[in-house]
């Protein structure tokens, strides 16, 4: 039961960031209908600036974190701006183009960085806490906190304020939210802008917990790109389950596979997907085509 308990944990804990991640695919996706494969890119530059932030100039990593939200939201917002031109005109090309970007990203990480990466150390005290024989890593506490309230200001933007309820109008019909006054270029822009800092943010958390490296964005998209289809895509509830399923599935196979992890993960993804090919929460999504 220890066992389970510690994997459970080590599995909510992964699950956070890939939610972050899906989060971000899913916020691009319902207000353009676009896949962003831009978006692992993002998340590794986001665990880059944090760590280089926190590392090299000694700001708190709060501090760190929110500088490289900062900065991924600008490259978000750069990106956008590159494919409004071709918004309703050539969907390929816009796919092709975030392919671009992510190649662009990598290999601007290692000009800057290099390509060794480097190692992290915990924000917080390494010492775990002890609950009844669970020793819970408190910088996996730390995580699951700050992805929980990432979340929850999130859903906050988009049902309390009018710039989220404009996204939300622009992702069912864009015709008749620009019909109504919307500007839907900017609201793009936006979805960018945030599925970016979602990016950063997840990016920031993972840090400390991986070898931060020009390549870690292509494991890390693929698998926020998972979670985001194992949820629906589209759907952030979706984004949510979908992260904490594949994080949970991680683990759980890790522990008890270990080098046919990754293998297993992905087999019992494809069966879930293959018996609900739109997701737990699967959505009819918007194609601008």
């Amino acid at each position: 039961m220890q066992v389970f308990l510690q994997t459970l944990i080590g599995g909510v804990t992964f699950g956070a960031v890939y939610a972050l991640v899906a989060m971000g695919f899913s916020i691009v996706y319902r207000t353009m209908g676009l896949v962003n494969f831009a978006h692992g890119s993002v998340v590794m530059i986001g665990a880059y600036a944090a760590s280089t932030f926190y590392l090299a100039t000694r700001l708190p990593f709060a501090i760190a974190i929110a500088v490289a939200i900062a900065v991924t939201g600008l490259i978000g917002l750069i990106i956008e701006r590159f494919l409004r031109p071709l918004e309703n005109k050539d969907f390929t090309l816009m796919l092709i183009g975030t392919i671009g970007f992510g190649a662009v990203l990598e290999a601007g990480a290692v000009l800057i960085w290099g390509a060794t990466g480097h190692a992290v150390p915990s924000p917080v005290p390494t010492e775990p806490l002890d609950l009844g024989g669970i020793r819970i890593p408190t910088y996996s506490l730390l995580v699951i906190a700050v992805a929980a309230a990432a979340t929850g200001l999130l859903a906050l933007f988009l049902q309390r304020t009018k710039r989220g309820a404009a996204m939300q109008a622009v992702a069912m019909d864009h015709q008749a939210a620009t019909a109504v006054g919307i500007h839907v270029g900017r609201s793009n822009a936006m979805a960018f802008a945030i599925g970016a800092g979602l990016a950063a943010l997840a990016g920031s958390l993972i840090g400390p917990m991986l070898y931060v490296n020009p390549t870690m964005g292509g494991t890390l998209g693929i698998k926020g790109f998972a979670a985001a289809m194992l949820g629906g895509f589209g759907s952030m509830p979706g984004a949510i389950v979908g992260g904490m399923t594949f994080g949970l599935l991680d683990a759980f196979a890790a522990g008890n596979f270990q080098e046919y992890s990754e293998l297993v993960t992905f087999l019992v993804f494809a069966v879930i997907v293959m018996i609900r090919p739109t997701g737990v929460f699967g959505e009819t999504t918007v194609n601008r085509a």
